[in-house]
Order: C-alpha cells, then sequence, then structure tokens
C-alpha cells in the first residue's frame, strides 16, 4: 500500500549511555542536539518542528521536557512533546510531515533513568484505587508476564538467559552501549532474583541519556542529501497499538497491541514474509524473555517458537535474522530513549554505518518501541533505502 508521501532520515545521533550524574537533562539533550545537526549538516534555523520525548517520574522533575526548549531551538517556535516511549515520537514527526505542515522536523528522546527509584515509580502507571495498592510496578507485571508464557508455551529461564548472552555479547561492538558484558548462561541463572522468574541479569540497567534524529518530507530529504552526499533513509511503514491499561483484561502471552502494529507497519512496508524480507529488527526488551515474546508478535516465528529462535542461533549476528546487534535494552539503552534508540540503530545498519555491530547487506530494517505494563503499547517502524 505504502505511504502518501515518502519521509526520510537525514541524520541522527546518541549519547554514550551510562549514569551521568554530573550531567543535567539539558545538557545531556544538548550534546545530542548539535551532534545530529552536524550530522545532517543543517544548523538549528532549518528545523521547522520540535517534537520530543520525555516522561517526569523518569527525570525525578515535574515537566522536565519544558527545560529544553532553548536546547532544542524552539522558543517562539513549533514544539510538540510526548510523554511517551522516543519511537512515538517519531511517529507523530512523521505524520507532522505527512500532514504537509512541516518539511524538517527534529525528534528528540531523554532520560535520566538515575534521578528515579527504577521500578517503584512505575507504580504510579496502576489504577490508583485498586492496583496501586497491590504494588503492582514494571518489574512485578514483568515477572507474571513471564511466568504465565513459560506455563502457556513451555519456554524456560535458559532460553531467556541466552538473550541476555546474546546480547550484552553484542554491546562489546556498539562504542555506545552502557554494559556490554562476556557472561553465560549460568551467570545469568544464578544473578539476584527480581522477581520470578526474572534475575538481575535479565533485566535492562538503571541509565541515562538521549538521542534524535531528523526527518524530512522527500524533496527536502533530497536536497539534504546531495549537500551531504549521503542517501535519506525511508521510512517504509509504522503501526502502533495501546492495548487495554488492567493487565487482567488482556492475556499477556499473546501480545495483541504488537500484533496490531506490526501488521499496518508490514501493510505499508508491503511486506508479507519478515523473516526474509526484514536483514535486522531492534526490539525494545526490557527483559530478556520479551526479544523473544515480542519476536512472535512481529511475526518472526510461530506463537511458542521463540525459544527456538534463540534456541537455533537465528537471531546471533551472523543468523538468519539479526536481532539486536547494538546489544539493546538489556545493554543500557534507558527507558523512554530505549525506542527511538531502536530507530537510530536500524537507520545506521540501512546506512552501513554502524561499525563493527554492521550486518552485512542490510537494505530493510525494523525498529521496534513498548512502554507500559507487561507491553501495553507497541510501535513498529520500517525503514530502508
Amino acid at each position: 500500500m505504502g505511504l502518501s508521501e515518502k519521509v526520510g532520515v537525514v541524520g541522527l545521533a546518541q549519547s554514550k549511555y551510562g549514569l551521568k550524574l554530573n550531567q543535567t537533562i539539558p545538557e545531556i539533550a544538548y550534546d545530542v542536539v548539535t551532534r545530529v545537526l552536524d550530522d545532517a549538516g543543517l544548523s538549528i534555523h532549518d528545523i521547522e518542528n520540535v517534537v520530543s520525548s520525555s516522561v517526569d517520574l523518569w527525570d525525578g522533575a515535574t515537566a522536565s521536557g519544558a527545560f529544553l526548549t532553548e536546547v532544542v531551538g524552539a522558543v517562539m517556535g513549533s514544539e510538540t512533546r510526548v510523554a511517551d516511549d522516543g519511537i512515538l515520537a517519531a511517529f507523530h514527526a512523521t505524520l507532522n510531515i505527512l500532514s504537509g505542515n512541516f518539511d524538517v522536523v527534529l525528534v528528540l528522546a531523554h532520560c535520566k533513568g538515575s534521578m528515579g527509584a527504577h521500578y517503584d515509580i512505575t507504580n504510579w502507571v496502576f489504577d490508583p484505587v485498586y492496583q496501586q495498592k497491590l504494588g503492582l510496578d514494571y518489574l512485578s507485571s514483568a515477572g507474571l508476564q513471564a511466568s504465565w508464557y513459560m506455563s502457556k508455551y513451555g519456554l524456560s529461564e535458559e532460553q531467556f538467559a541466552k538473550v541476555s548472552v546474546k546480547n550484552h555479547k553484542n554491546a562489546f561492538n556498539n562504542p555506545y552501549a552502557y554494559q556490554p558484558m562476556n557472561i553465560s548462561v549460568d551467570d545469568v541463572l544464578n544473578s539476584d532474583m527480581l522477581s520470578y522468574p526474572i534475575k538481575s541479569l535479565d533485566a535492562a540497567p538503571i541509565s541515562d541519556g538521549a538521542c534524535a534524529l531528523i526527518l524530512a518530507s522527500e524533496k527536502r530529504a533530497k536536497e539534504i542529501a546531495r549537500d551531504k552526499g549521503r542517501e535519506p533513509i525511508w521510512i517504509k511503514g509504522l503501526g502502533n497499538c495501546y492495548d487495554s491499561h488492567y493487565l487482567g483484561d488482556r492475556d499477556l502471552t499473546e501480545c495483541s497491541a504488537l500484533t496490531i502494529a506490526t501488521k499496518k507497519a508490514y501493510e505499508l512496508a508491503g511486506i508479507d514474509d519478515p523473516v526474509k524480507e526484514i536483514d535486522v529488527a531492534e526490539i525494545s526488551e526490557p527483559f530478556s524473555y520479551q526479544e523473544l515474546l515480542w519476536s512472535e508478535g512481529l511475526g518472526f516465528c510461530e506463537r511458542g517458537g521463540g525459544g527456538k529462535l534463540i534456541d537455533n542461533g537465528v537471531t546471533e549476528m551472523d543468523g538468519e535474522l539479526p536481532v539486536n546487534p547494538s546489544g539493546g535494552m538489556l545493554a543500557g539503552n534507558p527507558y523512554i530513549v530505549a525506542g527511538l534508540t531502536r530507530l537510530v540503530e536500524a537507520v545506521e545498519q540501512c546506512w552501513g554505518e554502524a561499525g563493527d555491530r554492521q550486518v552485512s547487506g542490510v537494505e530493510t530494517a525494523l525498529a521496534h518501541g513498548t512502554t507500559g505494563p507487561s507491553g501495553q503499547m507497541h510501535c513498529v517502524i520500517i525503514v530502508g533505502r
């Protein structure tokens, strides 16, 4: 079917992720904004609209996005703020361009996870009358999802651990990753239990950072590319979907919202067989088991088949469909920033500029982001030449 008009990525930048205790949020964001402008060969005056993504609770500040108006050059200009994962900021920016109102849009996501109690603050996401009092948060709800997944489809803790081993190993090739590690399946299984069956090495660490990209309309993207000497990478398809807020109202093993978002993105991109037509996938996985579960929702295998993907080496760097050659969230991308980082990584793969983490021959890449307990929201973006 395809998009009505082409939207291209013309520049990108990301932080070296980690605990940035001596940097403020504006300082972290400013570094990325200046570098993304340089990468695209543009000045701040070329930017017609800014879409930024942040969530106050993660940053430990009320209206944390309010600090950034000067940083992104939006004083007396056009700025939109998205209180959700950064991939939705890119989704929103794409629609802004398709609307015909803007030709060049800066997309920014930032998070300072070190400012808050990592999981405790996510208790606030739940219904305040009934569910907050139960102590539910992202971690405990993930434990429920992982346990149900294992029970329903027979997956094992060892298969989850293999995801962590793979992604921490991949992170050695990524200069932006926070925690590259040589670990074994036993190391993961013997790490501290957080919420059964999730161990500490099954979970993404606390980290800080930001990432950014610049989107442009087809005409403007080609002009920027000509000046820069680098072809744009085009948004081929995209989709997003939210599931019910209440965990009890959905089957946590079916990731229905992801299935719907994926179908929309694939239809627009003209993808019928994702394993054969997608060259690399960057999936947001706050917990190791989710890379397997989300792979099922993305149509990479049948329901319950995520474990076979990791067992058979399908998702390794040299596998049939490499997943998270960057190391993914498990290597240290912050919440909120993670989804936009997946998109930045996917674009770098298409440009062939991913350095030691580059997968050979990438023409089409998938980026995925998620927020909410047990994957309440999912967004999928397909990019390619």
